[in-house]
């Protein structure tokens, strides 16, 4: 586990910034070789890879504005801003496929030239390194808890298996002659299919966040078990924990002696939170409320 808050952003940026660099390489080297080979299989994964590289940087900036610490008007912090930008460039992505789905349903009754034996070794490099990327940024999405970056390695992996989809339409149009031509634009759809797949689970992932849903029963059950063994606590009535960005903020009752004084239960309650804040480093901040215990 990573030390530090500070440390959780800059890995993930960091891995948002490569991701970027990477598809927007991979993006200029599929058009160019698209449109010199009259490819639009090649040319729709090329606007795949620079929707990834879109989806890159804007993860990137929103880290930079999550990791601010809480100000007088955002006294919760700014780490929504993952899953806002995520949200808004999940529906960039779905709009970016339509198109390119729309352009392949129009070719796919032109006739027009096969593709170079080139175009074969850019489709196959391109699935070599999106499942690279795929590794690499789905590593450090889970070690991050970042939920952007495991969307956007998941898209990744999709583009990957997209990469292959495209070699399999390039060498049928290659190899099968002019009447198999329309397998590019049948490779194309898969690609839109792949990509609309990705941006819809990510539009969902993202809105899930933004509506507080309730962190996985694991957490849950390791931050009662911690609250539990703090000396005075004889119950946890409610636990509510709620993700956000990188981070988690918690609310939780706890169960007291009803016959201790108030400044007896403070602080337990502050012993609660800072044993909850000390044993889990991604809790930016836990609310005790404490509550008389029912014998």
């Amino acid at each position: 586990m990573l030390e530090t808050k500070a440390e959780l952003y800059r890995t993930a940026q960091r891995a948002a910034a490569i991701g970027a660099l990477v598809n927007l390489g991979l993006g200029a080297a599929k058009l160019g070789g698209g449109l010199a080979a009259d490819s639009y299989a090649l040319v729709s994964d090329a606007v795949n890879s620079l929707g990834d590289a879109g989806t890159s940087i804007v993860v990137f900036l929103a880290l930079r504005v999550a990791a601010r610490p809480p100000d007088h008007r955002h006294p919760y912090g700014h780490t929504r801003a993952e899953a806002v930008a995520a949200s808004n460039v999940a529906v960039v992505l779905i709009l970016s496929a339509l198109w390119v789905g729309l352009g392949a349903l129009r070719r796919l009754s032109v006739l027009h030239d096969a593709p170079p034996a080139w175009t074969l070794w850019i489709a196959g490099a391109n699935a070599v390194i999106k499942e690279c990327l795929y590794r690499y940024k789905a590593g450090v999405g889970r070690r991050t808890g970042s939920a952007a970056l495991i969307a956007n390695a998941w898209d990744h992996r999709a583009d990957a298996f997209c990469a292959l989809a495209v070699l399999v339409g390039l060498a049928i149009v290659r190899w099968g002659g002019p009447r198999l031509v329309f397998a590019d634009e049948v490779a194309a759809l898969v690609v839109v299919g792949a990509i609309l797949a990705a941006g819809g689970t990510l539009l969902y992932r993202s809105v899930h966040e933004l509506l507080d849903v309730q962190a996985d029963e694991d957490l849950l059950a390791r931050i009662r078990a911690v609250a539990l063994s703090v000396e005075g606590v004889l119950g946890v009535e409610k636990l509510f924990v709620r993700k956000t960005g990188l981070e988690y903020l918690a609310d939780i009752h706890v169960e007291v002696d009803p016959e201790l004084t108030v400044a007896r239960g403070h602080a337990i309650g502050h012993r609660v939170k800072d044993e909850l804040l000390a044993a889990f480093p991604r809790l930016r901040d836990v609310l005790v409320h404490l509550e008389p215990h029912r014998r």
